[in-house]
């Protein structure tokens, strides 16, 4: 069923990390339900205090590390003017602590919660409702959902053909896992789907530098030389009997 606007003006949303392809990908998540606005992205602390002085948000999105003034410095001031949930790889519990202190209204950490979940948090900020934290202080998240999610979107945000994850290539029912482990599986799924290294690690939220050793293991397992050919044995339609 699609998703319904709330009644009222859409809440307003402010995401700040200096990850540009990561803020493209959480401005067309968000954006693609109609009760939520992102009305501006900041790549760093001091630019998102600047525009939410600006534009009053309902709610700011605020990555903590971040070159120049990152998060937690900001947060302080952020939290004067809109509730504030911490959308960060950083997972260690001191600095999840410091954020809550600071007055973080929240704190989620990339592939630990779902897309579903993210957007509950969202809608439910503005309300005084609590956001859940990570699973180092006890909360734990289906891994990796999200990515599913934003494949689509941050595919959207680039030069590339368009693919939701519905279009993927589909692999043959009888095919072989060539001892992929689950990280090699999601990452050659999504080289079947077409997506280049940078897609990739924004929609699995790891480095560039992973997605090429990730790719790196593919190849060798698959006996493999390039995309397109670890691409057909995966698929299952390379000469030879893949399917076997």
């Amino acid at each position: 069923m699609p998703d319904q606007a709330l009644s009222g003006p859409p809440l307003r949303v402010l995401v700040a990390d200096d990850n540009p392809v990561v803020r493209a990908g959480l401005t067309a998540l968000l954006g693609a339900h109609p009760d939520i606005e992102v009305v501006a992205q900041a790549a760093d602390g001091e630019e998102a205090v600047t525009l939410a002085s600006g534009c009053a948000p309902d709610v700011v999105l605020l990555d903590v590390r971040m070159p120049g003034t990152d998060g937690l410095t900001a947060l302080p001031r952020l939290t004067h003017l809109a509730p504030v949930m911490m959308l960060t790889y950083s997972r260690e519990p001191e600095v999840v602590a410091e954020a809550l202190r600071r007055g973080a209204a929240g704190y989620l950490v990339h592939g630990e919660f779902t897309a579903p979940e993210l957007i509950t948090a969202v809608r439910d900020l503005p309300h005084g409702r609590a956001t859940a934290v990570a699973d180092s202080l006890g909360v734990s998240y289906e891994p990796n959902e999200i990515s599913s999610h934003l494949q689509s979107v941050v595919a959207q945000s680039s030069e590339a053909r368009p693919r939701s994850a519905d279009m993927r290539p589909r692999r043959g029912p009888n095919r072989l896992d060539f001892g992929l482990s689950s990280r090699e599986v999601e990452v050659m799924d999504l080289i079947a789907s077409g997506m280049n290294n940078q897609q990739i690690a924004a929609a699995c939220f790891i480095s560039e530098k992973t997605v090429k050793n990730h790719i790196n293991r593919i190849f060798a397992k698959l006996h493999s030389s390039s995309r397109s050919e670890a691409i057909a044995h995966w698929l299952g339609t390379a000469r030879g009997g893949w399917n076997r």
